[in-house]
């Protein structure tokens, strides 16, 4: 047994014996986790990945004479001023606020421009009062200028991130990346066995060995502290709440990025060290990248609770590709698909690595946690939602791909209706033609149905909810929808008539 303080007096003579997360591997292989207790005082550990739950408080200071911001704008990225008259709170995933123009740009690369010490336009409106008289500012500002500025990141450092792929016959735009149709690729997340949760955690009870509520830890290149659990915590998907110094940074761990057609998120390097008090402490320091469980689910489903694909673990998924046995087109197919990290294990390493020398430097000494990380709740949102079932055209009005086009503008009027979906003769959609399809048949003079359905059809499906479905019809710029079971079955329509019903009246 060692404790805390003893390690702390070797790190200040230069005799404590530091390794990181990676090397403890190799040592507890070759010696056994009792030796390696005994001689190993500190495991570095460390990730670097897109951390969206991030962003940084500033004080301005008072301009003169004074204001109080109420709305407040970095580089055209709102911040948010309902703090006292000179603070706000600027958010990593704050888009810019024009987002169709650049969406390219927000929170975070404001964030990253401060680090850079690059000039950032703060533009602020407020209304005036007797000790606030000025009623707006529009200066350019730097780092070195604002009083403080303090990183407190409420969901960072996820001991296991869930990985991502996609049923859907289209490819979809995510935080995990862009993820490619029919389970064409899985994207993941985390540094895995560099993990510091993952190092830290007692399976048995749930909890973690060293790692709570005053924890001192590497934070974008400077000293911050874990301040608690991090929101969503729910060992062994734990996450923590930290906070450091921005004007210590540095911009190689704290980095902007743009998921494309999702928006802006930072990049931050976060390292945890790790006292090895005893055996148990040092055996689970030395857990690898095939011991740690990550799942794979559908995001091509957009629902709060998506399908699990399948169970692998991070040395698969850093293999490059891994097997999947999915269902494509009602047949359960082996595919054999790339996957890509969403994350950087290089820069995790050089995270573990770089906290290694500043404590082997004298640089950084161990804090004892003044409190345990809690079990925080992990309760889905009460919201009302409203299926595609729930308001679906039944029975379906279909028809097959041989009748005549006249044929098809009968069926069109008798029922009433502008879209026909287009079937074989097992009810699986082949196509689709509108009653517009028809009057530009009539007037190109075409004769067959396969000669003006659209075959790539954009579908539905019943348990799919109806804020989704008019968002993909807005998208195609479409009015109507087949909605198709797993098998492609047509089994009913909907159109944007059936959702403005639905929503008439409602804000």
């Amino acid at each position: 047994m060692k404790t805390i303080q003893e390690i702390n007096e070797k790190i200040k003579k230069g005799e404590a014996i530091v390794v990181t997360a990676e090397e403890m591997i190799k040592i507890v292989e070759e010696e056994g986790s009792k030796r390696a207790a005994e001689y190993v005082d500190v495991v570095t550990t460390g990730t670097f990945g897109a951390m969206c739950s991030s962003g940084v408080f500033i004080n301005f200071g008072h301009s003169d004479p004074p204001i109080k911001m109420l709305k407040i704008y970095l580089n055209n990225v709102e911040a948010y001023g309902g703090l006292a008259a000179v603070d706000a709170y600027i958010g990593a995933s704050q888009p810019n606020e024009d987002p169709d123009i650049d969406i390219n740009y927000g929170g975070a690369h404001v964030i990253e421009d401060l680090v850079r010490g690059k000039e950032v336009e703060l533009y602020a409106e407020g209304y005036t009062t007797d000790c606030y008289p000025r009623k707006d500012v529009n200066v350019k500002i730097t780092l070195k200028d604002v009083n403080q500025a303090i990183m407190v990141n409420p969901r960072n450092c996820y001991q296991t991130y869930a990985a991502a792929t996609n049923s859907r016959e289209e490819k979809i735009y995510t935080y995990m990346g862009i993820l490619l149709p029919e389970y064409s690729n899985v994207h993941y997340s985390g540094a895995g066995q560099l993990n510091p949760l993952q190092n830290d955690y007692d399976p048995q009870t749930k909890s973690y060995n060293t790692i709570g509520i005053g924890t001192r830890i590497f934070l974008g290149g400077g000293i911050g502290y874990i301040i608690g659990e991090g929101t969503q915590h729910n060992p062994p998907f734990g996450t923590l709440m930290v906070k450091g110094d921005l004007k210590t940074m540095d911009p190689k761990f704290v980095r902007a990025a743009t998921m494309p057609r999702y928006g802006s998120t930072l990049y931050i390097g976060i390292g945890v060290p790790i006292p090895v008090l005893n055996e148990k402490i040092a055996e689970r320091c030395a857990i690898k990248d095939e011991d740690i469980e990550v799942p794979i689910y559908d995001y091509g489903v957009p629902r709060r609770d998506r399908p699990l694909v399948a169970k692998t673990n991070y040395k698969e998924l850093r293999s490059g590709k891994i097997t999947l046995r999915v269902n494509i087109d009602g047949k359960e197919v082996e595919k054999t698909v790339k996957t890509g990290p969403v994350s950087s294990y290089k820069m995790a390493r050089e995270v573990a690595e770089t906290l290694k020398k500043w404590i082997l430097d004298g640089r950084f000494l161990l804090t004892e946690r003044v409190d345990n990380l809690g079990r925080a709740e992990c309760k889905p949102m009460k919201s009302p939602i409203t299926l595609v079932r729930d308001i679906l055209s039944k029975p379906p009005i279909v028809a097959p791909s041989n009748i005549t086009i006249m044929e098809a503008a009968k069926i069109l009027i008798e029922h009433n209706i502008n879209h026909l979906p287009i079937v074989d003769e097992y009810g699986k959609l082949v196509g689709i033609i509108t009653s517009w399809d028809i009057a530009k048949a009539l007037a190109q003079n075409k004769k067959t149905i396969e000669e003006i359905m659209t075959r790539n059809v954009i579908t539905a499906y019943e348990d799919e909810p109806v804020d989704h479905v008019a968002k993909k019809m807005s998208e195609h710029n479409i009015s109507g929808l087949p909605v198709v079971d797993e098998n492609r079955v047509v089994v009913g329509i909907i159109t944007s008539e059936d959702i403005s019903r639905l929503f008439g009246g409602k804000k």
